[in-house]
């Protein structure tokens, strides 16, 4: 007999998180079939009509795109997509070790209704404002909650599960990278964004993260980067503890990490880290160091991520050739920049094009997905060969751990507009936030400077 949740099934779903895509929400109601899952559910703007009726969103150039795909460009809808896209482009390159597809599970209107009202004072205001739950979609998402162990392993026994959104771990090097941009090839790309977000007011507070750190072969600058998204979490750190949120944002990011949250921290992790007081939380950041060093759980992502290897100033060039327009880019770059990209790229054929932006797009995905690694404690638990195990040597403990990745979304053809946007918007205000700087340190050594000339003058005055 087919599944399907109805209305009276959403009072067993509770809000988990969100994305910029989707909603997550967890089961906590008494059927073994739903038990330690999660369902994705699919969001729709607000002040977009184009996924209403669930109808199929790829344009026809996306068909061209993802040609080679047959079962992904012959799914009638959007929800479908979702997962085929996990299946056949992302769970080969990541490793289908890491990658949970998921089922879909249908779900009549009135379900997703009802869950959009349970859920409205529970979402962040400026999510709810951005985005609500898709109604016209037929089915959702139905995943393993891998903030938990699967089938109950290690019930008894406190489960901790850190999940990270990395974000891009390398500097570009293309050649495609205009002069007046080659801030780009020193800084990397998210310690630049912190500026254009500060200035939005996005965040409050600039984290001291820097991807560079957590994807290096060195354990010292992994632990480095994990004690920095400790430090200002925003959206990119959260912990739970047996399935519960006990660190990070919901929906959304949170700045700096208060005295009072850290208190509540180290406290939550009394039944897992058996360290003293005040020692936890520094046990728990080697604990998480430790396990992306020793699994590389990283370095595949990071192959994927290069993928982008022209970066988005000569991606975009072979976007406009696939939906053959003029190249708006071209327009706004001096004659002899022109003639470079026009010869270069604008030349090329259809088929290296369309290889260019899919390849940009993949590695979109793998810039903004999130890493998932739960711990259990090794004592009393024998699970063999089924998990691997570190050792916590500040402890003396072991843990099984597992790692999966999560939010690996397909990325509309139309984002490259946005993507290129983004950047000018993020290389502009580092730039100016740089000069600024500069120019106030330069002020102050006037300052400075002109203090000490008058004190001369005055010293010169009394013997002349």
């Amino acid at each position: 007999m087919e599944m399907i949740l109805r209305q009276n099934d959403a009072a067993d779903w509770v809000y988990k998180g969100e994305g910029a895509a989707n909603l997550v929400l967890a089961y906590i109601g008494s059927s073994p079939t739903f038990a330690g899952k999660v369902i994705r559910i699919q969001k729709a703007a607000n002040n977009c009509d184009w996924c209403l009726n669930g109808k199929s969103f790829l344009t026809t150039h996306e068909m061209l795109l993802w040609r080679d795909d047959k079962e992904l460009i012959s799914s009638p809808k959007k929800e479908y997509l979702e997962q085929l896209y996990i299946t056949q482009v992302m769970s080969p390159l990541l490793g289908p070790k890491h990658v949970d597809a998921g089922i879909r599970v249908l779900v009549s209107r009135e379900f997703l209704e009802c869950v959009e009202k349970n859920l409205i004072c529970q979402r962040p205001a400026w999510r709810v404002d951005a985005a609500k739950v898709d109604t016209s979609h037929e089915s959702v998402l139905l995943l393993n909650d891998h903030s938990l162990f699967p089938d109950g392993i290690g019930k008894g026994n406190a489960c901790i599960s850190v999940e990270i959104k990395p974000k891009c771990g390398f500097i570009p090097t293309s050649r495609f990278i205009t002069e007046r941009n080659a801030i780009k090839r020193r800084i990397s790309r998210f310690r630049m964004h912190q500026v254009l977000k500060l200035r939005q007011k996005e965040i409050s507070e600039f984290s001291e993260y820097d991807p560079l750190d957590l994807f290096s072969e060195s354990k010292d600058k992994i632990c480095k980067a994990i004690k920095a998204l400790y430090a200002t979490p925003q959206n990119n750190l959260r912990v739970f503890l047996n399935g519960s949120l006990v660190f990070g944002g919901l929906g959304g990011g949170t700045d700096s990490t208060s005295i009072a949250t850290g208190q509540a921290f180290e406290e939550a992790l009394k039944g897992v880290i058996q360290a003293e007081d005040g020692l936890r939380t520094s046990s728990f950041i080697k604990l998480v160091a430790e396990a992306i060093y020793n699994s590389r759980v990283l370095d595949r992502v990071l192959d994927v991520q290069k993928l982008d290897n022209l970066d988005i100033e000569g991606a975009i060039h072979a976007y406009y050739n696939i939906i053959s327009q003029s190249c708006t880019v071209c327009k706004e770059l001096d004659k002899e920049r022109v003639s470079l990209r026009r010869t270069s790229l604008h030349s090329i054929s259809l088929e290296e094009s369309l290889n260019i932006v899919k390849d940009y797009l993949i590695a979109a995905t793998a810039k903004d997905c999130s890493l998932m690694i739960s711990f259990i404690p090794k004592e009393e638990i024998d699970l063999g060969s089924s998990y691997n195990y570190i050792s916590l040597e500040s402890t003396n403990q072991s843990f099984y751990y597992k790692a999966y990745f999560l939010d690996l979304d397909l990325k509309p053809l139309k984002k490259m507009e946005e993507y290129y946007e983004l950047d000018k918007k993020i290389v502009t205000s580092y730039l100016q936030a740089v000069k600024t700087e500069h120019e106030e340190d330069k002020c102050l050594g006037c300052q400075y400077l002109c203090k000490h000339i008058l004190k001369y003058i005055t010293v010169l005055r009394r013997y002349f």
